[in-house]
């Protein structure tokens, strides 16, 4: 697909016609209850992750769970995903540079709000063994914040975990300390402290092998349960 990005240039003799084109990608795929796989109709938001700014926003459909976006290759993009009544889904993908035409299947599974679903929180950021918040994280935690208030019942407990490399008392210390930044963020815009509770668990509850750099690097994360939501 080609996109004109400038308008069409004419010379008065002969009409040379210049023409600057942008390669454009397909995104699509289909969202779906995690549990059912029923199809559910939700928000979809793109974001372009180097300039922070909302690109495109479409929804899925209602009967399907179908969607389809056309966006610049060449790019690192955000997608946030939300429907009534479900977690949201946040993840970054890279849509790589292209000669020709592609298309990147995306497919998006929803859980519903119900106790003990987990949501890894994908786009938290910090430095190197350290637990102060980057800013790239508050897009992330604003996701997190308007779930709490849109949803004003929803208690949740926030949890930091590590890969297995160092101590237990340092990783403890770190994962603890994480994800009481992001809990003392939550209260600092307005969360009742009530229902929030935070736990760092160290590198006891892994998602992935710690045996591989892709591995560790998906076990150093901050995650949120659900406790109640009545």
């Amino acid at each position: 697909l080609l996109a004109n990005t400038e308008p069409v240039m004419e010379t008065s003799m002969e009409k040379t016609v210049a023409i600057k084109t942008m390669r454009l990608t397909i995104i699509k795929g289909t969202v779906k209850d995690a549990i059912t796989l029923k199809p559910v109709g939700a928000k979809i938001e793109i974001v372009d992750n180097e300039k922070n700014e909302v690109v495109s926003t479409t929804s899925s459909n209602a009967s399907t769970g179908k969607y389809l976006i056309s966006l610049p290759s060449g790019k690192n993009y955000g997608i946030n995903v939300k429907a009534e009544g479900y977690l949201f889904h946040s993840e970054n993908f890279q849509i790589p540079a292209a000669t020709g035409y592609q298309e990147i299947i995306k497919d998006i599974l929803l859980n519903k709000m119900e106790v003990g679903q987990k949501v890894v929180l994908k786009n938290i950021f910090f430095d190197y063994a350290k637990a102060t918040l980057r800013p790239e994280s508050f897009p992330e935690l604003n996701r997190l914040l308007k779930l709490l208030t849109d949803y004003p019942k929803l208690k949740i407990e926030v949890s930091g975990h590590t890969d297995n490399r160092g101590s237990r008392t340092t990783n403890t210390r770190l994962s603890n300390n994480r994800a009481k930044a992001v809990y003392d963020y939550l209260i600092a815009n307005g969360i009742d402290a009530t229902r929030l509770t935070y736990k760092g668990y160290a590198f006891d509850q892994p998602i992935a092998t710690n045996d591989t750099d892709e591995g560790r690097q998906q076990n150093r994360r901050v995650e949120f349960k659900v406790l109640s939501n009545k």
